[in-house]
């Protein structure tokens, strides 16, 4: 009778553990498809959509851990899936992009460095990493956030851009209303 007992038991603990371990196929499990700017762009032609540029660099740390922490919540891919593009952006690539008749450049700045000419005017010369860039959808900025960004955080500039509150209130008074 113990062997049984202790059998059942052993098989409870196992089906609760296994549940955290092995995901349900009825829970939705969202992984966020980034866009290089050009399939944005492409993109925005034929289903106009706004763009969220996350600029960084390969050497910050603050970048990798936004990407782990925030970008791969689930309710932050969900919603940046539905209402964006989201584009990666590295402010230090070497590779020109083609847009509106410009061609951005990687400039370099002497000691190995230098900066991408496209992250360079998104920013308006403010080269912070993280730094996330809202467009609407004909690529006018709606904000520049510099900085890492809890889930919560990223969630409420994700909704001042996408549902337009920035045509009614300010940044600020969003941000403390909400």
């Amino acid at each position: 009778m113990k062997k049984i007992l202790l059998a059942s038991a052993l098989f409870v603990l196992l089906a609760g553990v296994s549940a955290f371990i092995i995901p349900s196929s009825t829970q939705p499990v969202t992984e966020l498809k980034w866009y290089t700017w050009e399939e944005a762009v492409a993109l925005n032609k034929t289903k106009p959509k706004k763009i969220m540029v996350d600029v960084y660099t390969d050497w910050c740390g603050w970048c990798k851990k936004m990407d782990k922490a925030t970008f791969n919540d689930p309710q932050v891919a969900a919603y940046l899936t539905e209402h964006f593009y989201p584009v990666k952006l590295n402010a230090e690539q070497r590779q020109d992009i083609n847009f509106n008749g410009e061609v951005f450049k990687f400039v370099d700045t002497g000691n190995g460095r230098g900066v991408h000419t496209l992250a360079y005017s998104l920013l308006d010369g403010q080269m912070q990493y993280p730094t996330v860039v809202f467009l609407n959808e004909k690529y006018e900025r709606i904000m520049i956030s510099a900085g890492y960004k809890e889930p919560f955080d990223m969630m409420k500039e994700l909704r001042f851009s996408a549902e337009e509150h920035y045509n009614k209130t300010t940044w600020e008074q969003y941000k403390a209303a909400n």
